[in-house]
């Protein structure tokens, strides 16, 4: 038995980051307590780890506080796509901050280290390109991404705030476009949409003219980033980027998933929705420099194990064992 056992609170540790870093904190010999108030996250994500005596599962709702004792937290708690963000815009927002509030609450009084999941979407519809740690952003108050944008934001606030107020040890990672397996199928963004589409032979969606550019990262490098952020020397209290700087204009990612899942399905083209970004591409210098952190994982690559993963999950299941495919 491990003596020096970290014990470590995941938020959102049912979705698909959560789930993830969950699994890979286990594998390390820390003790984990996933919260979740499974409005986004799933139980199914989890089930491989339950029988682990050093996991916990808690359905709780950070936006009220949670009463633990705790060494490190990663707060990851908050819808992440714009379907399931905007369903809700309002406890979106009341995640994003009050959820924060909660959990630095919870830093301050067990002297825990804490990470928040920020994301890319704090640089809106960016004029830099690529973006770095140091710009500012553009970012619409009023949108219908404004839940999400600004409540990251004004959640990054408050980390800095209570930094310098209260002396708390943390984190930010700048999360930008990240895929893999246990994705939500139904989460409206272009991944999971373009796979869904071309496995069952209906046609993938391109908002806009498919210009517009994206970096993906895989799930389980963005994991290992995360774990270099939190154990990063004492005093790292930049921002950091997470993400792949390899850029993708959407057209042609469509064809990449199209021809990885051999599929015949064909593009339609609809109106881009508001503030929906140009460009999205990170400067991971700082992690690296810092770090020595950058994804290892080339896309085709990543795109296979993903493709593979929604294939499985769809196939008909008897009596608990996953059915083959007749021509397999």
């Amino acid at each position: 038995m491990k003596g020096d056992r970290k014990r470590v609170l995941v938020t959102g540790g049912a979705g698909f980051l959560g789930s993830h870093l969950c699994e890979r904190l286990l594998e390390d010999g820390d003790e984990v307590l996933c919260v979740d108030n499974f409005y986004t996250g799933s139980r199914e994500n989890l089930s491989h780890l339950l029988a682990n005596p050093y996991f916990e599962v808690m359905r709780h709702d950070v936006t009220f506080p949670l009463y633990v004792e705790v060494d490190e937290i990663y707060n990851l708690a908050c819808p992440a796509s714009p379907v399931h963000y905007q369903f809700d815009p309002i406890q979106t927002t009341k995640t994003c901050i009050a959820g924060s509030i909660n959990m630095l609450g919870l830093a301050k009084r067990t002297k825990a280290k804490i990470l928040q999941a920020s994301t890319s979407e704090v640089y809106g519809d960016p004029d830099e390109h690529p973006q770095n740690e140091d710009y500012v952003g553009r970012v619409s108050p009023i949108g219908p991404r404004a839940c999400y944008d600004e409540g990251k934001r004004c959640a990054e606030t408050l980390f800095y705030d209570y930094r310098r107020q209260h002396g708390l040890e943390i984190r930010v990672a700048r999360i930008f476009n990240t895929y893999g397996p246990r994705m939500h199928p139904n989460d409206g963004r272009v991944v999971s949409n373009f796979i869904v589409q071309a496995l069952s032979g209906e046609p993938l969606t391109i908002y806009g003219d498919g210009q517009q550019s994206r970096s993906f990262c895989y799930v389980d490098d963005l994991i290992e980033g995360l774990l270099a952020l939190m154990n990063a020397p004492k005093g790292t209290v930049e921002p950091f980027n997470l993400g792949n700087p390899t850029e993708v204009t959407v057209l042609e990612f469509a064809e990449r998933v199209k021809a990885l899942a051999r599929s015949r399905s064909k593009l339609v083209f609809r109106p881009l929705p508001v503030d929906d970004p140009r460009r999205r591409c990170p400067d991971v210098t700082r992690a690296w420099r810092h770090l020595q952190w950058k994804p290892q994982t080339e896309l085709a690559e990543g795109l296979r194990r993903t493709i593979e993963y929604f294939e499985f999950r769809d196939r008909p299941r008897v009596g608990g064992k996953t059915l083959a495919v007749v021509g397999e």
